[in-house]
């Protein structure tokens, strides 16, 4: 985690890494970890005593590709500070910003996506954590998924 000092606002905490600044960006991460859900899934349902009938029947497609988007959620880079440092951000943000929450609390978590430009927040007062969760989920949902899962629907 990193602080950086946005013009005229408090330090915003930086969590995760991807912010994919284009489509190709975007799906290339998305496809590079579909081997990773399945290894994930698999070790899962091992440590979890499946046999191979209960693999089979519990361990579809829909439950690796539930993984995956839950792996690429997750690294998404998230931006958490005060409301000033929204405010003060989102005044030079010329996109669509999409807020979950209330007005009358003192904390954002918000991730920008320069592929799909636009962003997603959430506010929050004593939660960061639940925040930042809430973002990632926000993002995929709204953002990427209906380009990333080209109509799958787990």
């Amino acid at each position: 985690m990193r602080s950086e000092r946005d013009p005229g606002a408090r330090d915003v905490e930086h969590r995760g890494t991807f912010s994919p600044d284009s489509w190709a960006a975007a799906e290339s991460r998305y496809d590079a970890l579909g081997p990773t859900a399945q290894a994930v899934v698999r070790e899962v349902a091992r440590a979890m005593a499946f046999d191979r009938e209960e693999y089979d029947e519990r361990v579809t497609s829909d439950v690796v590709e539930t993984a995956r988007q839950a792996l690429f959620a997750e690294t998404l880079a998230v931006r958490v500070g005060s409301r000033e440092a929204f405010d003060a951000w989102q005044e030079t943000y010329s996109e669509d910003v999409r807020i979950a929450g209330s007005d009358n609390v003192e904390r954002v978590a918000w991730h920008v996506s320069p592929a799909a430009a636009a962003a997603v927040a959430a506010t929050f007062q004593n939660e960061p954590d639940a925040a930042v969760a809430t973002v990632r989920r926000m993002a995929f949902n709204r953002l990427y998924r209906e380009r990333l899962t080209a109509g799958y629907d787990a």
